[in-house]
């Protein structure tokens, strides 16, 4: 085995090894069910901003973010705009309210806002469609990952990281995984900022540049193993030793299907994905690609974006293991500087990628971008492999903190809204099964790439949570019957469109950019139909509804807040 594929694997072995090791400090005090839902409301704003950003960072942001930007260019700039942007809507509109509301679920903030047992339960479902929707890249991420670095195959990385995320979770829950995810967000930030500085360093000296009116260039002879059908187009006329034969393209489109083994001379121009820009100049230039969609799909991908963040289950359940909502307000601002820290690198490694690894534009394989920039950069000598051990481990850490909080908060929801009984032993048997449906999902579905998946249940948060949350929060004429449509119309839309998009039968047009970014529809409509309807049955306003919305948005000073997971373990005797 080469020694940068020993090196990777000793650096995941370690960060499980010590992602288990930290997560043994929070299980000797995880002991009530209160410790395994929401760590019994003690994490202050700095330990919580640092749990949040662990598990927010996830596969979409370490691998995703990087390779669209490759491809892309500015066009891709939204993504890490809108992941970061989405925590101002948490602060203004949602982070202090939730938190003063006594809820420890989404499901739970919607009964005792509306007093329904119906919208509870399909809270509920929405609850694990979307933690299993994002579940789903985490663990692709981690197959792709063991793959690249070790040649593995990929089911291999999928097993092992959900195992080891379902062991954390139902050892200490979330106490133990506070701990975990804050020492994974340090080590993300320090796998992506370090390759990131090398390489900026290694990019003045060469004195290379992006601005050019020329396709990208290999620097070296380079061999690509295209691992799935692509379209290419070449720009300018190319030699390639195709299957190992030397054949002349000519400007054009052509069609390589997957297991080409495809050869380039040093200093030829290089062939890109059919609707990525050609040129370097029209990389660094918005809509330069043949991408569908343009400003449609931006602006409904800004929506999705924007607003998802507050419907995310695993974001939302950690602003209940705050205090108070002074520090949950708090929480979501330091949070603001953690991502933007850790953007700005990702940032940088995409576009330096477009330089070091041009040949993932033609294997469309670049998702790859973070993990092979080290052994471009500095070789394939000690220094890269290091360098790229480090990287490797910070991908690992992206899926297992991102797939812990996802983990615990669908089997909170399931431990208690479909096992009811409020027990450790269940929470436990719930995080089994929360870890499992995934895994075989994750095995048999064709994989997007990880931004692209991401944006889809984005879309599907925004188009159900975020309207039920921001008209519950901040509207007192919302009805449980109108929260029951709004977020069934803005769901089964949006789930439908993520469905067709995964099974990959995307007609083409308007609709097709639609499907892959259907907020812009989605969302505008759920929020359109919860305030219709809610007006329509305004006489089935719960009686105590103003000294709800008294609790959420009154001082704590005032004594009001409630804790509705401790007045229900009392009740049960737990």
């Amino acid at each position: 085995m080469p020694i940068e594929a020993i090196a990777a694997l000793t650096a995941m072995a370690l960060v499980a090894v010590a992602s288990a090791v930290i997560g043994s400090l929070g299980v000797r005090v995880a002991r009530s069910t209160s410790d395994f839902l929401v760590a019994s409301r003690t994490v202050g704003p700095t330990a919580n901003a640092g749990a949040i950003s662990g598990e927010y960072l996830s596969a979409a942001s370490f691998l995703g973010i990087a390779g669209l930007i490759l491809r892309d260019g500015v066009d891709a700039l939204w993504y890490p705009v809108g992941f970061t942007a989405g925590y101002l809507a948490l602060v203004l509109f949602v982070a202090a309210p939730l938190r003063r509301s006594g809820a420890y679920t989404v499901p739970d903030f919607a009964e005792s806002r509306l007093r329904s047992r119906t919208l509870r339960k399909i809270c509920t479902v929405f609850v694990a469609v979307i933690g299993w929707l994002y579940l789903l890249p985490q663990l692709q991420g981690a197959g792709l990952t063991l793959t690249t670095v070790t040649g593995l195959p990929s089911w291999v990385g999928m097993v092992a990281s959900a195992v080891v995320v379902v062991a954390t979770v139902v050892l200490g829950g979330m106490r133990s995984i506070t701990f975990v995810q804050a020492f994974q967000y340090w080590l993300k930030l320090t796998a992506m900022v370090v390759p990131a500085t090398i390489a900026v360093i290694f990019f003045v000296s060469d004195e290379r540049t992006f601005n050019r009116e020329a396709p990208p260039q290999f620097p070296d002879r380079t061999v690509v193993d295209v691992r799935t059908d692509v379209v290419l187009r070449v720009e300018e006329s190319v030699v390639v030793g195709y299957n190992g034969e030397d054949v002349n393209w000519e400007p054009g489109r052509y069609d390589v299907p997957a297991g080409t083994s495809l050869e380039f001379a040093g200093g030829a121009k290089v062939p890109v994905v059919l609707g990525a820009p050609v040129q370097d100049a029209d990389w660094l230039v918005p809509y330069a690609g043949e991408q569908e969609g343009g400003l449609l799909g931006t602006y409904s991908l800004i929506i999705a974006l924007f607003l998802g963040t507050m419907g995310l289950p695993h974001v939302l359940v950690r602003f209940y293991t705050n205090p108070d909502g002074r520090a949950a307000r708090r929480t979501a601002v330091i949070v603001l500087g953690m991502l933007g820290v850790f953007y700005i690198a990702v940032t940088l490694v995409g576009a330096l990628s477009r330089l070091y690894n041009p040949q993932l534009l033609v294997s469309g394989d670049t998702d790859a971008a973070v993990l092979l920039l080290p052994s471009a950069v500095l070789g394939s000598g000690w220094a890269g492999a290091l360098l790229g051990a480090l990287v490797a481990a910070g991908a690992w850490a992206a899926f297992l903190s991102t797939s812990s909080g996802l983990i615990v908060s669908i089997a909170g929801v399931l431990s208690t809204d479909v096992l009811r009984s409020g027990k450790v032993r269940d929470f436990r048997l719930a995080a089994v099964v929360a870890g499992a449906a995934p895994l075989v999902l994750s095995l048999t579905v064709t994989r997007l790439d990880f931004s692209e998946a991401v944006a889809l249940v984005f879309a599907v948060a925004a188009s159900t949570f975020c309207p039920l949350l921001v008209l519950g929060i901040w509207w007192r004429g919302l009805t449980d019957r109108g929260a029951i449509a709004g977020v069934l119309v803005g769901g089964v839309l949006s789930a439908g469109a993520v469905g067709v998009a995964l099974s990959g039968q995307v007609p083409d047009g308007t609709l097709s950019v639609l499907l892959y970014r259907p907020a812009l529809v989605t969302v505008p409509t759920a929020f359109l139909v919860m305030a219709v309807v809610s007006t329509l049955t305004r006489r089935r306003q719960p009686a105590d509804t103003e000294q709800v919305m008294l609790r959420m948005h009154a001082p704590e000073r005032l004594g009001l807040s409630r804790d509705r997971l401790a007045e229900r373990l009392r009740s049960t005797g737990l």
